[in-house]
């Protein structure tokens, strides 16, 4: 269909999710077969709005739409094709559609971990333990009793889903829902599991090893494929989502994959120049600062910062240097200072009469 999707529904294409469902809806009621019973325009008209409104009324194949155009949106089976060309306009007006004998997937699950930032930069393998729904291992999954099987259910004859008939401003109205007796599976299980009592599952204490890559950071997550929660009498189980959380580190505040350090010196240092010594992740490291050093002035050591994940090369680490006043000396020192100022110029207290005569004997 080369047409364009937004023009089939008559919609702008800024439409919102809500203008769009209230395109879909009048333009369904105007051209169903069951309200145009053998008009074959009407027939393709409703199949090609269905088909609109699959792909727009889905945030993500509409942002591949506006991107791309039609091509390959029909990766997916559509609704219309699961029950006739009118399911998909079924189950927007009369509730869910299930395919036979649903068989339905584990859930999801997500679990915290904690480590260092040592850890986080460098990736290893690391054992997380975590209690998680699993296999029965006495009925393999499958909820029945050893030497038993699993039936198939009376209510739906093992399809799963029931059809429901109910008449509707359009006529007669034939819809697909799941059995309730079977919960969608098509099957019952008459002689329960005494472990699991017919689930297929039991709660199991496991160990997992997790591959941390190097790099990782405080607050990313992990999936772990189809190491979740098992799924009831044997369907796929869900997937493991392991969430990162980086204990905060002494020396160093990490931001991106740079490495933040604050480093204190004298107002002497700092006057002076010197060569310190700062910490990193592999170890100790000189660093040389040059005389007449500011407060807050940064210096930064290239490649000692964090990995960059799934990526080559590191980031840098960033020494912001501190100056520390003296607030304590004795008489000696505050005599160097208060001789320090006045060849300087600057304006400063007076000193003590001890401190005057220290002065005069320094520099009789």
């Amino acid at each position: 269909m080369s047409q364009d999707l937004y023009e089939l529904l008559e919609i702008n294409p800024r439409a919102t999710e809500s203008e769009i469902k209230r395109a879909y809806r009048e333009m369904a009621r105007r051209y169903h077969p069951d309200g145009n019973p053998g008009d074959n325009e009407a027939e393709e008209k409703f199949k090609e709005i269905s088909h609109a409104y699959e792909i727009l009324s889905d945030p993500e194949r509409r942002r591949r739409y506006d991107q791309f155009g039609d091509t390959g949106s029909r990766g997916a089976p559509s609704g219309s094709d699961a029950f006739g060309f009118g399911g998909l306009f079924d189950a927007f007006f009369s509730g869910d559609q299930f395919s036979s004998r649903a068989t339905s997937r584990g859930s999801d699950l997500e679990i915290t971990t904690e480590l260092s930032l040592e850890e986080a930069a460098f990736g290893y393998t690391h054992t997380v333990e975590a209690r998680i729904p699993s296999e029965c291992e006495s009925c393999t999954g499958s909820g029945c009793a050893p030497g038993t099987f699993p039936e198939a259910c009376p209510a739906c004859s093992g399809q799963g889903q029931v059809r429901q008939v109910r008449r509707s401003i359009l006529g007669q109205m034939v819809t697909a829902v799941a059995c309730d007796r079977c919960s969608g599976t098509g099957q019952q299980i008459p002689s329960p599991c005494p472990e699991c009592r017919g689930e297929g599952r039991v709660m199991a204490e496991q160990n997992i090893d997790v591959e941390i890559p190097a790099g990782i950071d405080n607050g990313q997550q992990l999936r772990l494929p189809n190491r979740g929660a098992a799924a009831p009498r044997g369907g796929p189980p869900g997937d493991l989502y392991v969430s990162i959380r980086v204990t905060p580190h002494p020396d160093f505040e990490r931001r991106g994959n740079d490495l933040w350090h604050r480093h204190s010196i004298s107002v002497t240092q700092a006057v002076l120049g010197a060569k310190i010594t700062v910490p990193t992740l592999d170890g100790v490291q000189e660093l040389e600062l040059s005389s007449g050093t500011q407060p807050d002035a940064v210096k930064r050591i290239k490649g000692q910062g964090v990995p960059r994940l799934g990526g080559s090369g590191r980031g840098d680490l960033m020494v912001q240097i501190e100056i520390e006043i003296p607030t304590r000396f004795d008489e000696e020192q505050a005599a160097l200072w208060y001789h320090l100022a006045k060849i300087r110029g600057e304006e400063v207290a007076e000193p003590s009469t001890s401190v005057m005569a220290r002065l005069r004997s320094v520099f009789r």
